[in-house]
């Protein structure tokens, strides 16, 4: 099996450079490009060089992450971009999202869960911090009454919603609920589209916009 190929683009080079060594560990992963900037990225990323995987600082000068992974999916579509956070960036969480990035990491998230997040995401899923789940819900502000949209969710479609919430696959979620993948597959498919969400990135957003699941 091919190593993941991954890109870090962070202003910090102590901690590109700790991640870099944590990550050479193993031979499931490759850093093959490193930038200090968003637009050092965005700059020399080509088609043939895009990486499987790319680890982003949203707060970066010159360009932020926000800015750089539009520029960077304009370049390469369907680029798969980690934002890397601290605590207190919420306010940029659906920026990323729609520019978009495919999840979350909290800068001081132990090398399982990173290393967790980039197999995620590189096999096409979407990776969330629990911590960040969290922190977000818990920051968002009361909904009023003409805030709800005018959808409606079954019982089993919100759990299904905890699930992917969670991070788990179709068929993790499956198992959970003692029902068939294809089952949980339709049921992802009717909340994309309940909730006219592009990609699981925005369903999660939108879940915890409207609070509706519990960490």
């Amino acid at each position: 099996m091919n190593a993941i190929r991954i890109a870090l683009v962070d202003d910090h080079a102590l901690f590109r450079n700790g991640l870099k060594l944590l990550l050479s560990n193993s031979d499931r992963f490759s850093v093959v490009m490193e930038a200090q900037n968003g637009k050092e990225f965005a700059d020399n990323l080509t088609p043939d060089n895009a990486p499987d995987v790319v680890l982003m600082d949203i707060s970066m000068p010159l360009m932020n992450g926000i800015d750089a992974a539009k520029a960077a999916i304009s370049k390469v579509p369907g680029l798969k971009i980690i934002a890397l956070s601290m605590f207190g960036e919420e306010d940029y969480y659906y920026e990323m999202i729609n520019a978009g990035a495919k999840g979350f990491l909290l800068k001081n998230s132990d090398i399982k869960e990173v290393t967790d997040a980039i197999e995620q995401v590189a096999v096409g899923g979407s990776y969330f911090s629990q911590d960040i789940l969290y922190n977000v819900i818990r920051n968002f502000s009361p909904r009023k009454e003409t805030d709800f949209d005018d959808i409606t969710l079954s019982k089993r479609e919100l759990q299904v919603l905890q699930g992917i919430c969670k991070g788990l696959s179709n068929q993790e979620i499956a198992d959970t609920l003692f029902i068939s993948k294809r089952t949980v597959d339709k049921h992802r498919s009717n909340l994309l589209g309940k909730t006219n969400s592009k990609n699981t990135a925005n369903l999660v957003m939108y879940a915890l916009k409207h609070k509706l699941i519990s960490i």
